[in-house]
């Protein structure tokens, strides 16, 4: 539905109310000439389907103060419509009424750009292009994911050419309205009492046509753009993590807001450390004497001091410590905690006083079977 249209529509008429009718005159008027007219209460008949459209065509202007407003002022501007004499499509003075809305060739616009909110309908201006997501990645330390870094991110996106500064027109040129959408990049077709927005196939949804494009973006409007940006990854991330950075992707058209960055996280191994979540797991090995006698060992951290840990006596291979707070950062800021597991070394070489020491501790616990257990429960199985 064009400007031209609705400006030539009395909507007044169509309801059948003065044109100083209140709000909840012509809300009672619509719903008793809505019932009437009604599809469902017509079957079949094609007259009162189209009576219907146009009786909520005109209550969706007139029901909104800010539109009725904008249509009562257009209407009086161009003298409700009257401007039809001398023949079709003219006003009498020799020009076509609706060249006023689709613009000329010289002039690169109409009237219609000058009401391109009017009746939020098929507007006449294009509206803002959000600009595109973009995707990366990064691998990080495994020091860096754990207390997060900030890392140089080279990206390549679209942007406004700046050969053209985002028209798409040659230097020297400039693109026109499209006549079709007459700027709007869209194009609105009716669905019933509905009107729906499709983008504009002659200009693709971009409002205006370049006739001598720019060569450098072949009249696009939008170029490759490669860019270097620091970006802070958060402390905590984990391996495989995808992080949005709101903002940070391609440029937005018309001024339009900037896509979003997508950085998808690697992670390093660590020689000593690995990850459960938010917890950092280290294995140390014990000698056997400090296993079953007990003691205090002490454990590495990553970025910090050592720290010591009770061993209990008779502590069994695979046994789990835990360092409270010596883990990764969380998003709150606190850490999570180190999970030591004990194992337990067998000497390779065992010789002079060991080797006897083991002995005499074979011989003395000779009667103990560690296995005993074992078989018991394989016989009553």
């Amino acid at each position: 539905m064009s400007t031209k249209d609705y400006v030539e529509k009395d909507y007044y008429k169509v309801l059948g109310v003065p044109k100083d009718a209140t709000t909840a005159e012509i809300k009672k008027t619509y719903r008793k000439l809505a019932r009437e007219f009604h599809p469902d209460a017509n079957k079949g008949d094609a007259k009162a389907e189209d009576r219907f459209k146009d009786i909520s065509e005109a209550y969706d202007v007139l029901s909104d103060e800010k539109r009725r407003k904008e249509y009562d002022e257009a209407r009086s501007l161009f003298g409700a419509g009257g401007m039809r004499s001398g023949g079709p499509g003219t006003n009498g003075y020799g020009f076509d009424f609706g060249d006023l809305f689709t613009g000329s060739q010289t002039s690169g616009g109409g009237i219609g750009d000058v009401f391109g909110g009017l009746f939020n309908r098929g507007g006449r201006q294009a509206q803002p292009r959000r600009g595109a997501d973009v995707e990366t990645e990064v691998t990080l330390s495994f020091d860096e994911a754990v207390d997060g870094a900030t890392v140089p991110l080279r990206m390549t996106s679209q942007a406004a050419c700046r050969a053209c500064s985002g028209t798409g027109a040659k230097a020297g040129t400039t693109p026109r309205v499209c006549p079709t959408c007459v700027g709007a990049g869209t194009v609105s077709r009716g669905q019933g009492a509905f009107a729906l927005s499709d983008p504009c196939r002659d200009c693709k949804g971009r409002g205006m046509i370049v006739d001598d494009p720019c060569t450098e973006c072949h009249g696009s409007g939008r170029a490759s753009s490669a860019r270097t940006m620091q970006v802070r990854i958060p402390a905590g991330v984990q391996d495989a993590q995808r992080i949005r950075l709101k903002g940070k992707g391609a440029q937005g058209e018309r001024g339009g807001q900037p896509g979003d960055l997508y950085v998808t996280v690697h992670v390093s191994t660590h020689p000593v450390f690995g990850r459960k979540g938010d917890n950092l797991t280290v294995t140390v090995p014990v000698s056997f004497p400090e296993a079953a006698l007990g003691g205090t060992i002490e454990v590495p951290t990553l970025n910090g001091p050592a720290v010591k840990l009770r061993l209990p006596a008779g502590s069994a291979n695979g046994l789990t410590l835990r360092a409270r707070g010596k883990g990764a950062t969380r998003k709150d800021g606190t850490r999570g905690d180190l999970l030591v597991t004990v194992e337990v070394t067998v000497p390779q070489e065992t010789s002079g006083e060991a080797l006897s020491a083991l002995e005499q501790y074979r011989d003395a616990t000779a009667s103990e079977d560690p296995r005993a257990a074992l078989f018991k429960a394989a016989e009553g199985a």
